[in-house]
């Protein structure tokens, strides 16, 4: 039951928007679109919550992970703004292997690496400028509120930062703060969920190539 969880990504795309915004106040649909940023990743977002965790097991202290989630944060800001102002139009064709492709990239990585990489943020920023594509179509999917539009932006990308810190935290919680200092962490820890982790990305990306 569990395999069958990590191989549906699908689900993250059952965002509904079942309420008439042109009828909701600003702090409503301010409060609206922070959810459906926070839901895509938690619980929607499968492929995102791996990426996320996939950059906080090699190096589970929070201020190199938070160093790596900021850059990741503000290269999806990019893409989703120039996305949703329709400067870009990626196919998903392209974008949803892509992704796929960087959680294997960072589980591959987090396997052959002794330690966090200086350029490790250099490539987070680059995925995260693929996975703001990934993002967008949701919310074009959705549409934003004309009146409101720069300010639902925001608020759904607020919400998705919510929710990786969200997943960042509970990892710590869960893993990092007990274990990162363990001399077996490597091994016994950063491996095996990467293993994991690498089996499902690489079964997302054939999936998503040759079956999407």
């Amino acid at each position: 039951m569990l395999l069958a969880g990590l191989l549906l990504p699908q689900l993250a795309a059952a965002h509904v928007l079942d309420v008439d915004v042109s009828k909701l106040s600003r702090t409503d649909i301010i409060s609206t679109y922070l959810k459906l940023g926070y839901t895509h990743i938690l619980p929607l977002g499968l492929d995102h919550i791996l990426f996320v965790l996939s950059i906080f097991f090699l190096e589970p202290r929070l201020k190199p992970v938070l160093w790596q989630a900021t850059a990741f944060t503000v290269a999806h800001s990019i893409t989703l703004g120039l996305a949703m102002y329709g400067l870009i139009s990626p196919p998903a064709s392209i974008v949803e292997p892509i992704i796929a492709l960087s959680i294997l990239f960072v589980a591959i990585e987090n396997i052959l690496a002794d330690k966090l990489n200086p350029w490790r943020v250099a490539i987070v920023f680059g995925f995260g400028l693929i996975h703001g594509m990934g993002f967008a179509s949701v919310l074009t999917g959705l549409g934003l509120p004309r009146t409101m539009f720069v300010e639902s932006l925001i608020s759904f990308n607020v919400g998705v930062e919510l929710g990786q810190v969200t997943v960042i935290l509970l990892a710590w919680l869960l893993v990092g703060r007990w274990f990162a200092d363990k001399p077996w962490y490597k091994q016994r820890v950063v491996v095996p969920v990467s293993v994991l982790i690498g089996l499902v990305a690489a079964y997302w990306t054939v999936e998503r190539v040759f079956f999407a």
